[in-house]
């Protein structure tokens, strides 16, 4: 004989069903709201340097809607860009970004390797230190550096202030503890199997580093040279200070010397400038974000 039986709990789930999708629903809600809030609020700066960086200097004085082009022009970028003191800030900011990520790395690399694999005594007091020294602000570190460059070049007659390579030195004490920082993560993740094997069949240690590590790292070094080259690209203070000529500074301080005179503000060039300064950082963001997702992705299905 056959029974029927009664799932008392069905109505209870179905209760608890529902109200779990209605707690889904409102956090959805929430989520989409915050997301709006948050892209208004970091969206509005660069919308508004784009307004403005179409309108001419007697649209800007006008008392008319500040939001709205009722001119456009594109004056303000064709002035910019055939202008030679601009192309030569653009330029000397390029030099001195893409050789700080390099000297970075090549700092960065083998010194975040050794604190994170070579073990030895005190080597987790002295990554620690490394990462301390980043905190300093730039702000406290720039006089006793004017000073000893200032007593570098008196001893050796060789001129380091006011010119632009000064900042190829200078740099990396704000890009290297970070970087390394950030590898000695990357480099302490990777199964110590991988170079135990490696130094058993005969490899290095230089060996090692260049054919396991930096190959299944690549993520952390992506995220290294986009942090270097950001850094290096919008560093203003170190210029400001330790380049004065007008055919020596970076796109930062050039674009603040040239475009503001007194308290005359060139307003729609200075917002023209600051958006072209801004194009080759979110260019690589652009390019290598993806890479860089693609290769933690990657990394965590290694073996």
């Amino acid at each position: 004989m056959s029974t029927l039986t009664i799932d008392k709990a069905g109505p209870s789930r179905k209760v608890k069903y529902g109200s779990m999708s209605r707690d889904r629903a409102w956090a959805l809600r929430w989520s989409y709201f915050f997301l709006v809030l948050f892209a208004i609020f970091f969206l509005t700066p660069p919308i508004y340097m784009l307004i403005t960086s179409l309108k001419s200097s007697a649209e800007i004085s006008a008392a008319t809607n500040p939001w709205w082009v009722f001119h456009p022009t594109l004056s303000n970028y064709a002035e910019l860009l055939t202008s030679n003191q601009f192309l030569r800030f653009f330029w000397n900011s390029s030099i001195v970004s893409i050789v700080v990520v390099f000297i970075t790395m090549l700092i960065s690399i083998p010194a975040a390797f050794a604190l994170a694999r070579m073990k030895f005594w005190g080597s987790a007091t002295l990554a620690t230190g490394v990462f301390l020294t980043y905190l300093i602000p730039d702000s406290l570190l720039f006089i006793p550096l004017f000073k000893m460059l200032g007593v570098v070049q008196d001893y050796t007659g060789i001129t380091l202030l006011n010119r632009w390579y000064v900042l190829l030195f200078i740099y990396p004490t704000l890009t290297v503890p970070f970087c390394t920082w950030i590898m000695i993560g990357y480099f302490a993740s990777i199964p110590k199997e991988l170079d135990e094997a490696a130094l058993i069949d005969g490899a290095s240690w230089l060996q090692t580093l260049t054919r396991i590590f930096i190959p299944v790292a690549l993520p952390g070094l992506i995220a290294a040279t986009i942090f270097a080259f950001t850094v290096s690209w919008a560093q203003f203070l170190y210029p400001l200070v330790f380049t004065t000529s007008i055919d020596q500074l970076v796109l930062p301080v050039g674009i603040t010397t040239t475009l503001i005179k007194g308290d005359v503000f060139n307003w729609g060039q200075i917002m023209t400038g600051a958006l072209l300064g801004a194009a080759p950082p979110l260019i690589i963001y652009a390019f290598l974000m993806d890479y860089y997702i693609a290769g933690l992705t990657a990394g965590a299905t290694k073996g």
